[in-house]
């Protein structure tokens, strides 16, 4: 079975906190007659600091969908060889052993995708399978677990690297007033993750079997209207309550493999704000501390859309406390209304003896001690995983 290792995670240098958003919220809208609402809802996010590619008086400007696509080329090409470097670290393996490269990312766009430079760049093999996700917005890290995981299945022993980028303060839109709007902004961050799924062999969660649900007639509750300045994000006021459509499907999953979703050790699910974490607590009869790491990950960093999954498997590994063979849960909401849900259970070692020796830890995490480049790592940039 494959085995999904130790993510890397790193977040830009840019921090922006609770009160400088609420504060930018009533500088920018001083007028507008739901301001009250929508701070109060982005208070209620439980988002304490988020962190952004660009500072936050560049984050505002808007200077054209060529001007920041071009910014999202340049930051990815600057920001996810270093998370890559780490992932592959962790699951011990060389870029000549991956097999397929699965990236995920919904805030800017390349073609060719970005798999093809890191080709070129990093030193995979030229004959390595290629798949891009674009689409499939918060849902898409699940997606890429599922992919690679049906992947490995069809070429046992194979290896896939999973990349996700999301700089989604650059689809930051001043014009859009709603109040799902100004929710929004004050509840995405921007994070880059990576993470190896291993055909044999490795250390974290070894996927067993794997499904995705569409809700049916949902597709325009979560949208981009693609116009000349970029994406624009459109949330309908339905969404909070889809975990009582999507948890089912979470049960039967779990109950097609002989397990009970309600009583399984980890659970590693989108965190798209905190009604989805309480409602799926309700739902699956589940003590909050089920969905610690995916509060914490909101909390800290906000809803950082294909990258939450990665993070928030991130801190169960750097909690080092799941015995081998406890079973779990990892999922993916977004678009569609789309869920992409993995059953695994852990395998591994306790989490020191699973870091690489081409890694040193420090006190401001961890730091590359082998072959990365100092290119391969922007200065401020904040390490995690």
């Amino acid at each position: 079975m494959a085995t999904l290792c130790r993510p890397a995670v790193a977040v830009p240098e840019h921090v922006i906190t609770l009160d400088q958003t609420l504060d930018l919220a009533r500088a920018l809208h001083p007028d507008h007659p739901q301001l009250p609402l929508a701070l109060r809802l982005i208070e209620n996010t439980g988002v304490r600091t988020r962190h952004l590619v660009q500072p936050i008086d560049e984050t505002l400007r808007h200077p054209g969908f060529t001007t920041r696509n071009a910014v999202y080329e340049r930051e990815a090409k600057r920001r996810v060889p270093e998370v890559v470097e780490r992932a592959l670290g962790y699951a011990e393996l060389s870029a000549r052993e991956i097999d397929l490269i699965v990236y995920v990312s919904c805030t800017g766009f390349m073609m060719p995708s970005l798999t093809a430079w890191l080709i070129n760049t990093m030193g995979f093999r030229p004959d390595t399978r290629q798949v891009p996700i674009a689409q499939l917005g918060c849902a898409a890290g699940g997606a890429a677990v599922n992919r690679a995981h049906d992947f490995c299945r069809a070429y046992p022993g194979a290896n896939v690297l999973i990349a996700a980028c999301e700089f989604c303060s650059l689809c930051y839109q001043p014009t859009d007033l709603g109040v799902g709007s100004l929710l929004s902004n004050g509840l995405f961050g921007d994070a880059v993750a990576a993470a190896v799924v291993r055909g044999r062999g490795g250390t974290g969660v070894r996927i067993e079997r794997n499904g995705s649900h569409l809700v049916p007639d949902t597709e325009d509750w979560i949208s981009y209207g693609v116009k000349d300045t970029g994406f624009h994000f459109q949330l309908d006021k339905r969404v909070p309550g889809t975990m009582e459509m999507l948890a089912p499907a979470l049960r039967a999953l779990a109950a097609e493999h002989g397990w009970n979703a309600s009583g399984l050790g980890f659970y590693i699910v989108h965190a798209g704000g905190p009604r989805i974490l309480d409602d799926l607590c309700r739902f699956l009869e589940l003590e909050p501390a089920a969905f610690r790491f995916s509060r914490a990950t909101l909390t800290e960093r906000g809803n950082i859309a294909s990258a939450v999954v990665f993070d928030a498997l991130a801190r169960l590994f750097e909690e080092g406390s799941v015995a081998d063979g406890t079973q779990g849960l990892i999922a993916g909401f977004g678009p569609g209304i789309t869920a992409e849900i993995s059953l695994g259970s852990w395998v591994g070692v306790p989490l020191q003896a699973a870091i690489p020796h081409r890694l040193r830890t420090h006190d401001d995490g961890l730091t590359l001690a082998g072959p990365a480049t100092p290119a391969h790592r922007p200065a401020g940039t904040t390490i995690t995983g």
